[in-house]
């Protein structure tokens, strides 16, 4: 069911938002009207050559064409497409492992872009964090941190797949414990079939049968 509320209430409640469209756009699988009332869970869907606006307390955000994103209060979970937001809050950006937000409370426009796999980040007014979470916690041996901060006019980019980014162990050497493992069970079978055969191969004579 799509709720219409007038845009006073809506402006006084952050978990509350409102849609604006010119068609092309789905709310929650269903096509959209002009302007409805979004809250927390509500899926936004704009097709080719169509965009959106939602407008939250302290914050806008344009809905690119071709982007799906639901809306979670403060908080803007991005599964593709593209967002450019314009906030004088902490209004964030979701995209797998990573958070996207703004560094302070000034008003800032930053746009987050997920496409082909690859998730870019550009700051156009004040400064934005990207922060991983999840599985890429995992640091890189030289400590990196897990944040990363994307000053204005910079862009950045990282990958949209929460495994992508972390790194594999450098320095394996050929006597490493995978390679003692292998070695260990090659050892450990060879043992056994020999056994096996000692035991079965000869029949009913003894393994060393005593000469007459």
């Amino acid at each position: 069911m799509i709720v219409m509320l007038p845009a006073s209430v809506v402006a006084q409640d952050s978990n509350r938002g409102l849609l604006h469209s010119e068609g092309g756009t789905w709310l929650n699988e269903v096509q959209a009207p002009p302007i409805a009332a979004i809250f927390p869970d509500s899926l936004v869907q704009t097709q080719a050559g169509y965009m959106a606006r939602i407008d939250i307390a302290g914050s806008s955000v344009v809905v690119g064409p071709e982007t799906m994103v639901q809306f979670q209060g403060h908080e803007l979970a991005l599964d593709h497409g593209s967002l450019q937001l314009a906030t004088s809050t902490e209004m964030e950006v979701i995209v797998g492992c990573i958070t996207i937000g703004p560094v302070n409370y000034d008003q800032t426009q930053y746009e987050v872009t997920d496409r082909d796999g690859k998730v870019r980040v550009e700051a156009t007014r004040s400064d934005v964090k990207i922060h991983s979470h999840g599985a890429v916690l995992q640091k890189s041996k030289q400590g990196e941190s897990s944040d990363t901060i994307v000053h204005q006019g910079e862009n950045a980019a990282r990958s949209d797949r929460c495994a992508a980014i972390i790194r594999p162990t450098q320095g394996t050497t050929i006597g490493g414990p995978d390679l003692d493992s292998l070695w260990a069970v090659g050892a450990g079978l060879a043992i056994a079939g020999t056994l096996i055969c000692l035991g079965l191969c000869h029949g009913d004579d003894p393994i060393s049968p005593m000469q007459p």
